[in-house]
């Protein structure tokens, strides 16, 4: 290593020379074997798969072995022969290598049909590896046709692309496909460890999973990643090491964070992310790192799941540990919070208060605020209309918080009755008779509102985690009541209103509707808007199963406009005394 000159970087040094030591294409090399022993061979193939998984390195080993004069008895070249040195070498007449990336063009395709024509000197055939093949332009995909469908005996393509879907059909259709798949970390890590004993290098093994995330699957890209954090920690990779080299956030602070948010501790959540930013990282970067650990931890929560880990051994080990303190719909509301957050960051014009926001929300989903803080986040449009704070310009501070302040006469209020006015109707009061002191009784949540997640006081006793969902029966009439309620409480959604008036409602069953409408713009009105619809109706009715469907109603009859001449002889035959005054009036039609 003293000599700096003799130094080959890793990518270059441990490029596979065999099938055998091909990483993570074990199915895939098993076949291409298997067509070599039993003389299979076709006349194109196309490797195709994302970068550094090995697609070249297979065309190169592929056209040593057909080309191996004393091949091995599983199948292999032997490496030691003419045939396999020239290769190896680099200066074998019998491959060809074209990078199609920079030689694209009718001509290139030219002089490599030119090539073709000329017989191998030394071996059976003659290995012809176009590398980028879908940066060939159209007219030299079109060159290519005649010689990729009918080559010479001894000839044999072999395209390699990341794209193949950039390849025209008509060249795929010539090829055998060979799709090379993403190699997996654990893969990653037990060839590092091959290359680190072979350097002389210490790793540890957490260090080298970290490197194979890193790579993205990609073999090329980790063995350099390899070299750049071997050079900077003098031969020693540590987990440290390679966390600073790499600027990755470490999975310690997303399981201290997960702690925080199962205790409900926010100071501590926020303290943490203090510390976060401190560090240098970009707080979408921390958004995006945090809902992929909370995505692990939910992988890991089902065994049946956990290959989907893309982690080391010892990773997924504390994931699976962890995983255990939060109950799985914890996971589901986690990832929602985190998403929305992702969603808002690039229009926030406070970006480090839109995440802490984020993050105290996660530490109440186990521990949320007690009444009447918990309703904040029910928006004015989504609660029951006669309960809002402000409609017709009164206070709700003027009205008692559980019913209408009851008339001088000893009769109840009646119930607000169903009509077309906008205004919803209320009990006439006079503020004589309003209480000095306002009384404060909170509801409870409705029953189908996403609830937060108790932990029991008791911690003998299990926790019991549920979601119920409201069934409050309601009539043709109540459902008429919401329907109109929600047309008096959105004056300014004009295009929705219209269509409203005019759709014909059908009861399909006891929470089913169907909304029949003349034309597909009315349609398309209720389709944009069908969701906040149907969560008013939802929460006025208090019944989480209530549906509504839209429709075109094909019996409906559709006036079609007519002609000027006809319209006009329409109305004369309508309207007679029309007919005799134009002709008093010596009028033509036109």
């Amino acid at each position: 290593m003293s000599d700096n000159s003799q130094y080959i970087v890793s990518a270059r040094k441990y490029r596979p020379a065999t099938f055998a030591s091909v990483v993570g294409q074990k199915n895939l090399t098993a076949t291409l074997k298997n067509s070599i022993s039993s003389g299979r061979l076709a006349q194109a193939y196309l490797f195709c798969g994302p970068r550094g998984v090995g697609k070249t390195s297979c065309a190169r080993i592929f056209a040593r072995t057909i080309n191996c004069l004393h091949p091995t008895a599983d199948g292999e070249a032997c490496g030691e022969c003419d045939s396999c040195m020239a290769i190896s070498k680099g200066n074998s007449f019998n491959l060809i290598e074209l990078d199609a990336a920079s030689n694209n063009s009718v001509d290139d395709i030219r002089n490599l049909i030119e090539q073709v024509n000329v017989p191998p000197q030394q071996g059976k055939y003659k290995v012809f590896i176009i590398d980028e093949v879908h940066m060939l332009s159209s007219q030299a995909f079109n060159a290519f046709l005649k010689t990729l469908e009918e080559p010479p005996k001894y000839a044999i393509f072999i395209l390699a692309t990341t794209e193949k879907h950039k390849v025209i059909p008509t060249i795929l259709s010539r090829c055998q496909i060979y799709d090379f798949k993403r190699i997996t970390v654990d893969d990653m890590v037990d060839h590092l460890k091959y290359v680190a004993n072979d350097r002389g290098v210490e790793a540890d093994p957490r260090a080298l999973g970290i490197i194979a995330r890193k790579a993205d699957g990609a073999m090329r890209d980790a063995l350099s990643i390899f070299d750049q954090v071997a050079a900077s920690s003098g031969g020693v990779i540590t987990y440290e090491s390679a966390i600073d080299n790499l600027n990755v956030l470490d999975y310690d602070f997303y399981f201290r964070l997960v702690d925080a948010f199962a205790s409900g501790d926010v100071p501590d959540a926020l303290l943490i992310y203090k510390e976060i930013r401190d560090k240098g990282f970009d707080s979408l970067f921390f958004i995006n790192g945090l809902a992929n650990h909370v995505r692990d931890l939910m992988v890991a929560a089902d065994p049946r799941t956990i290959p989907l880990l893309e982690v080391d051994s010892d990773t997924a080990a504390s994931f699976k540990a962890q995983t255990a303190k939060l109950p799985l719909q914890w996971y589901y509301a986690a990832m929602k919070i985190l998403n929305d957050a992702d969603y808002a960051y690039r229009t926030s014009s406070n970006k480090q208060l839109l995440v802490e926001v984020a993050l105290i929300r996660l530490c109440q989903l186990l521990k949320p605020a007690t009444p009447p803080f918990d309703q904040a986040e029910v928006l004015p449009s989504l609660r029951n209309p006669l309960e809002q704070p402000h409609i017709g310009g009164r206070d709700k501070k003027t009205e008692p918080a559980s019913e209408p302040a009851p008339e001088p006469t000893p009769e109840p209020a009646p119930e607000p009755p169903v009509t077309t006015d906008p205004q919803p109707q209320y009990p006439s009061e006079s503020p004589k008779t309003v209480p000095t002191e306002p009384r404060h009784e909170h509801k409870p949540l409705p029953k189908g509102r996403p609830r937060a997640f108790r932990l029991s006081d008791k911690p003998e006793e299990m926790p019991v985690y549920t979601l119920e969902k409201r069934e409050t029966p309601f009539s043709e009439q109540d459902f008429e009541r919401a329907w109109q309620a929600f047309m008096a409480n959105h004056g300014d959604m004009h295009i929705l209103l219209s269509t409203m008036r005019v759709a014909r409602r059908e009861k399909k069953s006891d929470t089913c509707y169907s909304l029949m409408v003349e034309h597909p713009a009315q349609l398309q009105a209720f389709e944009s808007s069908m969701q906040k619809l149907v969560t008013f109706l939802r929460d006025y009715l208090k019944n989480d199963h209530l549906s509504l469907e839209a429709r075109i109603d094909e019996k409906a009859e559709i006036l079609k406009p007519l002609p000027p001449q006809e319209f006009l002889k329409k109305i004369i035959t309508e309207n007679p005394a029309l007919g005799e005054f134009l002709q008093n009036i010596d009028a033509e039609m036109a």
